[in-house]
């Protein structure tokens, strides 16, 4: 399944005993078309309140619908903030997370002094003008393998186990009327790392921090040396890529 969802009312993707999560709207949608108790399985977990507009998963089924007929009752009956873009047969080998070699994820900011009331779920909204030239140079020394250990960190700390070298292939920062993007794209990222960059970077479109400081907190490895967390609600995976 290819999904797109809207995650300003879940507590993420991941199922949670007490709190809405997309995983739950999914396996609850699939049991009522197929009857079927199935686990869905994604490319990767999104946190309370991100976005997605090319989130991939899998689910094991033995239905008689075919993918068309199938994709179309799952829409019918999930709810408006989640819906299936699109259903296909995949090998039984398939693994939506194993699998997949990159993610490309966008965090969109609103620089503009008024707030935009149809963006205000899916923008940050930052009302002084930012050097998005600034922000473009900072963000060139972050590319390619690190350890990343200064841009990651979520409330309740981080798993002593987690490895937290990760590679990014690419990281814009893209300028157009009233917004501004950061697009980042790699194989994977520690958790809140994404956020955690476009705070950083934010500061240096701010002013607060040249360029140049960006490529000493990275080699700091100390997550208090970098800027705050962007928020949730600006974050979207955009699309999850595959061998062809």
């Amino acid at each position: 399944m290819t999904l797109e969802y809207d995650g300003t009312d879940f507590a993420g993707f991941q199922l949670q005993p007490d709190a809405r999560s997309v995983q739950g709207e999914l396996e609850r949608a699939i049991h009522e078309i197929t009857r079927e108790t199935r686990r869905v399985i994604p490319a990767g977990r999104t946190d309370a309140g991100v976005h997605a507009r090319g989130q991939v998963a899998h689910f094991d089924a033995g239905t008689r619908l075919a993918p068309a007929e199938l994709q179309r009752g799952l829409n019918a009956v999930l709810p408006r903030d989640v819906a299936v873009l699109a259903l296909a047969a995949a090998p039984a080998e398939f693994d939506a997370r194993r699998d997949a070699v990159a993610k490309r994820y966008a965090y969109r900011i609103l620089n503009r002094p008024e707030p935009s009331p149809l963006r205000a779920r899916t923008h940050w909204h930052l009302r002084a003008p930012l050097d998005a030239a600034a922000m473009a140079e900072a963000a060139r020394a972050l590319l390619g393998k690190h350890d990343y250990s200064a841009f990651r960190g979520a409330p309740g700390g981080v798993a002593e186990d987690e490895n937290p070298v990760r590679s990014i292939d690419r990281l814009d920062v893209v300028a157009g009327g009233d917004e501004l993007t950061l697009e980042a794209t790699g194989r994977s990222f520690l958790r809140y790392m994404v956020r955690n960059v476009a705070g950083t970077l934010v500061e240096v479109g701010q002013g607060k921090r040249p360029p140049a400081d960006v490529a000493a907190v990275l080699a700091s490895r100390d997550r208090g040396r970098a800027g705050p967390t962007a928020p949730a609600h600006g974050l979207c995976l955009e699309e999850v890529l595959y061998p062809s």
